[in-house]
């Protein structure tokens, strides 16, 4: 009897979680160590926040590209809404999430949107040097270690907003990425990065999705060696290796992981917060094989889902169809992988954010 009862309070909150509204507010947060990435060189980060909204929150559609002829369809939120408590404890758990290579945080809002109508705040950036909305630089695409405390920095500055800061609960944190995102998402559970090891596999492996010029920032191989032998960048580039981990981390969800070839083995080893791994079946761009596979074996007890003929690209936000975007090219219907990445997460973040020990 005292299991039908819980599966029918679990039933009822899945059915509440539903129906919240979803506001979005953004904050723009001092954080020196962006000044080292970003084009022009400024100690900001810019934050994007979703959260259930108050009741009677007004959503409006959020497109990015120009109105006319928008390129991504993001999904439905309520600008600056006030925040709905928790109507158990009053404080909610919280999600960090970065994006892939050259994205930005509203084009994860799919994701993030969903994670807030099922009761979580949502932490998002756009990391320094690496977004789809400013020049990208070449620190900004080498330096990924750094991003994972660009949203350490978001949850520090969140924790004590006025407006936010008194509805999340900041020992119940999970951590999610796409791509370079998901790379991002390992180093905050405790990965470390070790360019060398990156360096060695993609001499052997040049033709791999991740040593191959990235569409959205080429790099060759010349201006990484310049870059990494530049004695100027000797500090930058030493931090490589040191614990980028972000604290009370306890659930970690990666998209198709990228640059996992750049992370230790005895890191991944060393990971305790529990790990899901989503792969597209169809990835060229961080293929399984040598990316998000290799993370489930050597992550223990980490899961793993593979989506049969995915892409890469799928786990971006909906392209429209007359985008004529390189990366949109070939996603076809991105519904099923955003519907079996959004159920996905919520199994793992219910299981492990929802109780305070």
């Amino acid at each position: 009897m005292r299991t039908i009862m819980l599966l029918i309070c679990v039933f009822f909150a899945g059915i509440l979680h539903a129906q919240l509204s979803v506001g979005e507010t953004h904050r723009e947060v001092p954080h020196p160590p962006a000044a080292k990435r970003d084009s022009a060189h400024r100690p900001i980060l810019r934050v994007t926040i979703w959260y259930p909204a108050a009741p009677g929150s007004i959503e409006k559609p959020i497109l990015i590209g120009p109105e006319s002829k928008p390129l991504f369809d993001i999904g439905m939120a309520a600008p600056d809404a006030p925040p709905a408590a928790d109507p158990h404890s009053g404080k909610r758990p919280v999600i960090l999430l970065s994006h892939g290579f050259g994205g930005t945080a509203r084009i994860m809002g799919w994701f993030g949107i969903a994670m807030a109508r099922a009761g979580y705040v949502v932490v998002a950036v756009d990391h320094p040097g690496n977004n789809g909305l400013d020049p990208m630089t070449v620190p900004g695409a080498l330096l990924g270690w750094e991003r994972a405390g660009d949203l350490r920095r978001a949850l520090e500055f969140v924790l004590a907003d006025e407006q936010i800061g008194p509805h999340i609960d900041g020992a119940r944190i999970g951590i999610a990425g796409f791509s370079l995102g998901g790379f991002t998402a390992l180093v905050g559970a405790g990965a470390r990065a070790d360019l060398a090891r990156l360096r060695r596999f993609c001499v052997a492996y040049p033709q791999d999705g991740v040593c191959r010029p990235q569409i959205e920032f080429p790099i060759t191989p010349a201006q990484r060696a310049a870059f990494e032998s530049d004695p100027a960048n000797a500090d930058l580039i030493g931090n490589a290796g040191a614990d980028h981990s972000i604290p009370h981390v306890r659930a970690v969800f990666a998209m198709a992981p990228a640059v996992v070839q750049g992370l230790t083995p005895a890191s991944l080893h060393h990971i305790a917060a529990p790990v899901l791994i989503i792969l597209g079946g169809s990835d060229v761009v961080a293929p399984p094989r040598t990316n998000g596979i290799i993370a489930a074996h050597l992550i223990p007890h980490a899961q793993l889902k593979i989506i049969a003929g995915a892409g890469h690209y799928n786990f971006l936000a909906d392209c429209a169809p007359d985008a004529g975007l390189p990366i949109c090219a070939g996603t076809g219907a991105q519904e099923d992988v955003h519907s079996a990445a959004i159920r996905a997460a919520l199994r793992l973040f219910r299981q492990h954010l929802e109780v305070v020990e």
